[in-house]
């Protein structure tokens, strides 16, 4: 495994509302992940694993602490340039697939280069490549109301993963899926991190895709908790 850090976060914190009614989400997260390997935050809802990605990602904006990401200071960024930082290095996962119905499954998983404005038939091209990488090669013609759940999601990771991001982030990737489609879903993106470049980091809930990650951070009450291997983590992260 690679030992280059891809992201940092030092003291991080993030709070909403005002007054009496402010509840404090990440109260000083240190955080460390790797480039070439998966990464899983795991813990009780509302212990500030979504709101830490975002953060992390340039979509909330901290209240105080640092974040550095592919040694890029997120947290020093204006709007503007979180945007563009976005654009060329991350890439999103979620437990919604979030296709638009009227559009095929290449030109789905298209989007973000046709977003960059690469013109269509080279967008589609490229995708249609990530597509058969990911075993839907067969598919790319079909709209998602002629998909499975499944095939919706590798679709999602081909789109996510069609402008090379850096850093791949997944929100719950396997939530909506059966076990063993949630099984190969998470090969895909194994295979994704496999790459001196790229890190991914998973938020999950299931426990059955804890072998998937190199290591495995539990978080509670907004701050983390533990970090172990992968393949020693057990139930016991989940519970409340």
């Amino acid at each position: 495994m690679s030992s280059t850090l891809a992201v940092v976060t030092r003291d991080l914190k993030k709070g909403f509302g005002e007054g009496a009614t402010r509840i404090e989400v990440l109260r000083g997260v240190n955080l460390e992940a790797r480039s070439g390997e998966i990464l899983m935050l795991v813990g009780p809802s509302g212990c500030g694993k979504t709101t830490l990605l975002s953060v992390i990602s340039g979509l909330l904006d901290s209240d105080g602490g640092e974040i550095e990401v592919f040694g890029q200071a997120v947290s020093k960024m204006s709007a503007s340039e979180k945007t563009e930082f976005r654009k060329k290095t991350l890439g999103f996962v979620f437990q919604q697939f979030n296709l638009i119905p009227t559009l095929t499954a290449a030109e789905n998983a298209a989007v973000p280069l046709l977003i960059h404005q690469v013109p269509y038939k080279q967008a589609v091209a490229q995708a249609t490549e990530v597509l058969n990488s990911v075993g839907m090669g067969n598919r790319v013609g079909a709209p998602p109301a002629k998909l499975s759940g499944g095939e919706q999601q590798r679709v999602a990771i081909a789109r996510a993963l069609v402008a090379e991001p850096k850093l791949l982030i997944c929100d719950e990737p396997t939530a909506s899926l059966d076990g063993e489609t949630g099984q190969h879903v998470m090969e895909i993106l194994r295979n994704a991190s496999l790459r001196e470049d790229r890190c991914i980091i998973v938020v999950t809930h299931d426990s059955r895709i804890f072998k998937f990650g190199d290591r495995i951070v539990g978080m509670r009450d907004g701050r983390i908790e533990s970090v172990v291997a992968g393949d020693k983590a057990g139930s016991s992260l989940l519970k409340h």
